[in-house]
């Protein structure tokens, strides 16, 4: 049975400088890895979902937020590193893919056996996402290598908490 591969926000919105949620060259490090995952789920025959941040222009997200990757505009796309791999776009205006998208049903209709779980930010949209996938009762992977936040602090804080308290297990995309 095929897994599945959730590719949370990686968006220009939020990995290309000028964008009011810019999160920085760090994150960027991770995208060589996430090319790779891509790679290699591909040719194991895993499904790949770009799930992406797609607000409304009056979203009450912009109360904590910035305004950012709002319905049609560039911030929404993927990056071009990794907009050529196969994959459906999910478009989501909460931190969990799960909320209010098409994600639950395609995956009722897939029944991976595992979700892989890449993308930003850890502490957030990846950390929620996972709980939502986990209170389903999939069996979840995130591979550390392939997730960032805005900090080492934050990073290791919801690694911590995606693996202890939600049950995801944690890999690594390349093998120390």
């Amino acid at each position: 049975m095929a897994d599945a591969v959730l590719v949370i926000d990686m968006l220009r919105g939020f990995l290309e400088e000028g964008y009011p949620l810019y999160i920085g060259k760090e994150a960027r490090n991770i995208i060589p890895n996430i090319q790779g995952l891509l790679e290699r789920e591909l040719a194991r025959g895993s499904k790949i979902f770009f799930v992406c941040d797609s607000h409304d222009p009056d979203d009450l997200e912009f109360k904590m937020f910035p305004p950012h990757c709002i319905a049609g505009t560039a911030e929404t796309e993927v990056i071009p590193e990794l907009a050529k791999y196969p994959g459906e776009i999910i478009p989501k205006k909460r931190y969990s893919a799960f909320f209010n998208t098409k994600l639950e049903e395609k995956l009722k209709k897939l029944k991976p056996d595992k979700i892989v779980v890449c993308g930003v930010l850890t502490d957030i949209c990846v950390m929620h996402t996972v709980a939502d996938a986990r209170n389903r009762d999939y069996a979840v992977e995130v591979p550390v290598d392939c997730v960032a936040a805005l900090d080492e602090k934050t990073q290791q804080f919801a690694l911590s908490h995606i693996e202890k308290v939600l049950g995801a297990r944690l890999t690594r995309f390349k093998e120390a």
